[in-house]
């Protein structure tokens, strides 16, 4: 789940150099990047669920991928009514 600074967020545009579009939950459509821990365990793909942590200057533009959900657990989620 989403710490305090942290929102969901579905990915909409892969950009390239571990960067990407991310419509929040918010609203707002920021360009995340993947920092290198995240991106040598995970693959991410467009339509995917993460967790996003905006930047704290650009924070409405820009921000971090800390977590992708799974499919199991997007259900999970959806049936709780958390998305």
């Amino acid at each position: 789940m989403p710490r305090e600074n942290e929102v969901f967020g579905i990915v909409e545009q892969m950009l390239g150099a571990s960067k990407m579009k991310v419509r929040c939950k918010d609203n707002k459509l920021r360009i995340c990047r993947i920092p290198g821990k995240i991106r040598r365990r995970i693959w991410i793909k467009e339509g995917d669920v993460v967790i996003v942590k905006p930047w704290a200057v650009q924070g409405d533009s820009k921000g971090d991928i800390l977590w992708r959900y799974t499919k199991p657990q997007v259900d999970r989620l959806i049936n709780q009514g958390v998305i």
